[in-house]
């Protein structure tokens, strides 16, 4: 009987890490469509008001430079530092659903911003982030830090 009772609590706190982890809130490697490397560390955190930012913790791109800028940016970012950069702002969950957007997201290589979906995929193990201007956009799957 007492064995019954704490296989049940492992299977509780197992299904309960499982969900907790199939949300956009974590640490992410950005893969480039192009080359498929990781090109950054983003580590996406919640707000109290369940608002999802996100900033660069860890550039992983070879000819990345600790000093390099936005200076392609156009808005209050324009010329700070790539790395420590906030690039994800104002996500919110879509009520009912696994999806969050309702925010941007900044390339910071061209200064573009573009409206922002998150979808955890596989368990939360990976993200599909589309970023779109007027419907038009593409999907990247990000991975998560373990």
């Amino acid at each position: 009987m007492l064995n019954r009772f704490y296989t049940g609590l492992v299977f509780m706190f197992a299904a309960g890490a499982a969900f907790a982890q199939n949300t956009p809130v974590g640490k992410w490697h950005s893969i480039d469509d192009k080359t498929n490397e990781a090109k950054a560390e983003i580590t996406i955190t919640e707000s109290a008001n369940g608002v999802l930012s996100g900033n660069i913790t860890k550039r992983l791109t070879k000819d990345a430079r600790a000093d390099d800028k936005c200076d392609k940016c156009s808005d209050s970012r324009k010329g700070q530092l790539v790395m420590g950069m906030q690039i994800i702002r104002d996500v919110k969950k879509v009520s009912g659903e696994n999806i969050w957007s309702g925010g941007k997201i900044l390339d910071p290589e061209n200064g573009s911003e573009y409206s922002l979906k998150l979808t955890p995929i596989e368990g939360g193990k990976k993200l599909h982030m589309r970023g779109s201007i007027f419907g038009i956009g593409r999907t990247q799957t990000w991975v998560r830090v373990q």
